[in-house]
């Protein structure tokens, strides 16, 4: 009885010994296989271009977008690059005003004097006379050749402002330890909250095109505005994502690829959640019976069969057919007593 015992808990000793293999074989193997993207977060994370470009078009001149930038309602900026739990201010500058191309800069200010430069944007005038604008990510935030080119269904009235003779280009006043009074510095979220929540302000009316082609050829690369990557030149882009092109392919990358910090968790499931198939080795239905050692049937001390018939004692089977003997008298004995007059029961009062 006890061999047979130990004999079938074999199969199930086996089944969950190949299960456990099998789950640590895959999770190695998905280790050794993600190589891109093992971060979970980026630097550019904590600010969107897109929003960034759409709150451009919503602005009434640079003033006001700059005041978009760091408003802590909309918190459109996730930015600490100076890492003191604070997020950073965010101010703009024009950096290059041309006939028909004016180039804004916008500045982290991460310390005094220091400012790294997170984006620039690009507005030009065309051929045509129509504005076209193009935001730039930081080469060392975003990677290289990362343009989004916004396409508004109607042009932002101020556009029309860098093309007048009495344009003046917009300097932001602010610095380190000096900002407008509308603004107070919160504390940055976890990347991914910032992505989720972000979105929010991006104006769907608007499309956001992305290209390879930068629409001024002529800008120079200035290392006076970087502050942060000068310090740092091993948080770049380039470092933090090898083999990567720019933000627009790891955002891609991301979408191809389970969102568990980069670790392939796909143990053949459909995005159903319904299993594919079950490993081979388990079994396909329950035994049909227990283990071998079970009694087939009770004891054979116990009765076999219950007893044909009851003890012989027993109730009668039918009433007598006749009562007994004694009956009461069908008349009245002459003798019966008559109640004493009332008067015989009353004693005598003295």
């Amino acid at each position: 009885m006890m061999g047979n015992s130990n004999n079938s808990l074999k199969p199930i000793i086996l089944f969950y010994l190949f299960l456990f293999v099998s789950l640590y074989a895959s999770s190695l193997f998905a280790q050794d296989v993600t190589t891109i993207q093992a971060n979970s977060e980026d630097i550019s994370d904590n600010l969107d271009l897109e929003a960034v470009a759409s709150i451009f078009g919503d602005s009434k001149d640079l003033e006001d977008f700059e005041k978009r930038l760091n408003d802590p309602k909309t918190q459109i900026s996730n930015l600490d690059l100076n890492n003191d739990g604070e997020v950073d201010y965010l101010r703009v500058m024009e950096t290059g005003t041309e006939k028909n191309l004016h180039t804004i800069s916008i500045q982290a200010v991460i310390g005094k004097d220091q400012y790294q430069e997170v984006a620039t944007i690009d507005v030009e005038k065309d051929s045509k006379g129509e504005t076209q604008v193009q935001i730039v990510g930081n080469v060392n935030m975003y990677g290289p050749n990362y343009y989004i080119t916004p396409v508004y269904p109607v042009v932002p009235i101020f556009f029309t402002f860098f093309w007048m003779a009495a344009y003046h280009p917009w300097y932001s006043p602010w610095y380190w330890g000096y900002h407008p009074p509308y603004f107070y510095p919160w504390r940055p979220y976890p990347a991914y909250r910032y992505r989720a929540n972000v979105h929010v302000h991006v104006n769907i009316n608007n499309s956001y095109h992305r290209t390879n082609v930068r629409i001024n050829n002529n800008v120079m690369v200035s290392n006076k505005n970087n502050a942060y990557f000068k310090n740092n030149p091993d948080k770049s882009f380039e470092k933090i994502n090898p083999g990567v092109n720019n933000r627009d392919q790891l955002s891609k990358n991301r979408k191809a690829t389970p969102k568990n910090k980069g670790i392939n968790t796909d143990k053949g499931y459909k995005s159903a959640g319904k299993p594919v198939s079950k490993p081979s080795t388990r079994p396909s239905n329950k035994p049909s019976t227990g283990p071998a050692t079970r009694p087939t049937q009770k004891p054979s001390t116990k009765p076999s069969t219950r007893p044909s018939s009851k003890p012989s004692y027993s109730k009668p089977s039918s009433r007598p057919s006749t009562k007994p003997s004694y009956s009461r008298p069908s008349t009245r004995p002459s003798t019966t007593r008559r109640p004493a007059s009332r008067s015989s029961h009353m004693r005598t009062r003295h």
